[in-house]
């Protein structure tokens, strides 16, 4: 009875360990070390990709038994402070390197130092020019989407509307827009495409005045287009918002100026944040755009995956925008991304600036 007691108590054991290591939780897998740069913490959209991006990770940990360590770093908005971020993450001998630039022109001098100690770069959210991803092949990549889409779909949705966003009936859409930073890719194709997809509807417009810097801050955009309402009154009929944030800025603007939105005035914004989507809600915004932090965040984690394990990848990985004009819109799902190459993103790119 002795030795039977002794053998129940070994094949529980063993069952116990195959168990546990099915699951995930024996520790028996190997851990990756991820450092994360992120531009600022304090921004709407990054604040849910990153937070997305950590729970997929879990996600991953659980599913293959890996443990993935993140180190994630804010760079506070200066260039400066985040490369050396990056220096560290090198010297640490991180096993890859997630970066969501300050200064996408930093990009080729930033894959060239981890190219120097073999850790590869998944850049993400800002996109770099074409001859950065040039420089590592197969161990950089771009994942994010196509401002230029995001763009066109907010001046799409001002044509859908019933005025078309000629609210006063002179024939001509009278807007301002509220820029990012000059040096973003993403601000700049969002300002130049918002008011193109009007111009390829065959609408008349023109700008009150430049575009208004605002830093993708909320306070800025309300500072803004405070000013601009006092200088043009009621002359300003739709309000082309680089992001969510900014949107919900100028619409506490607006609002403190004694106007309405939907009524005699249009603004849209990107990103589908909660903010904007209880204006959307209440009528107080006219639209906005998905950027799809949830497919974004899993899909730069699977690609910073396979370079883990020593898979060369793709040179983009590009998520759709959404166009949100009620709730269901914004609702996220499962997608799958779209690569490209270097190549192919020249080519498009060329055809399009044309």
């Amino acid at each position: 009875m002795k030795s039977l007691k002794y053998l129940v108590v070994a094949f529980l054991a063993i069952f116990l360990v195959a168990c546990g290591a099915k699951g995930g939780d024996s520790g028996s897998g190997k851990t990756y070390n991820v450092g994360v740069a992120i531009y600022k913490f304090d921004d709407n959209f990054m604040t849910l990709y990153r937070e997305e991006l950590e729970n997929y990770f879990g996600e991953l940990s659980k599913k293959t038994g890996d443990k993935y360590v993140l180190d994630i770093q804010d760079g506070k908005q200066d260039q400066a402070t985040q490369t050396e971020q990056i220096n560290n993450f090198i010297a640490q001998g991180k096993d890859v390197i997630l970066a969501n630039l300050v200064d996408p022109t930093a990009a080729g001098s930033i894959i060239n130092s981890a190219k120097s100690a073999n850790i590869p770069v998944v850049l993400i959210n800002r996109e770099p020019e074409v001859s950065e991803l040039e420089i590592w092949p197969g161990k950089t990549s771009y994942v994010g989407a196509d401002a230029t889409q995001s763009g066109t779909f907010q001046g799409e949705i001002i044509a859908a509307t019933d005025s078309k966003g000629d609210l006063n009936g002179d024939g001509v859409v009278n807007y301002i827009t509220l820029f990012g930073d000059p040096a973003n890719v993403d601000a700049q194709q969002r300002t130049t495409y918002s008011v193109k997809a009007l111009e390829d509807a065959g609408i008349k417009k023109a700008a009150l005045a430049e575009p208004y810097l605002a830093n993708w801050d909320t306070a800025k955009g309300q500072e803004v287009t405070a000013s601009a309402l006092e200088q043009f009154g009621d002359k300003l009929e739709v309000v082309f918002a680089n992001n969510d944030g900014m949107a919900v800025g100028a619409v506490t603007a607006i609002k403190a100026a004694k106007r309405t939105v939907g009524k005699d005035i249009l603004v849209v914004g990107v990103d589908a944040i909660p903010d904007a989507m209880e204006l959307l809600a209440k009528g107080e915004l006219t639209g906005t755009v998905l950027n799809d932090h949830f497919n974004q965040s899993h899909t730069a984690a699977n690609v910073a995956v396979k370079l883990m394990n020593g898979e060369d990848v793709e040179s983009y990985y590009w998520v759709d925008y959404v166009k949100v004009t009620k709730k269901e819109d914004s609702e996220l799902k499962e997608a799958e991304p779209r690569t490209e190459t270097t190549k192919e993103a020249k080519e498009r790119y060329a055809k399009r600036d044309k």
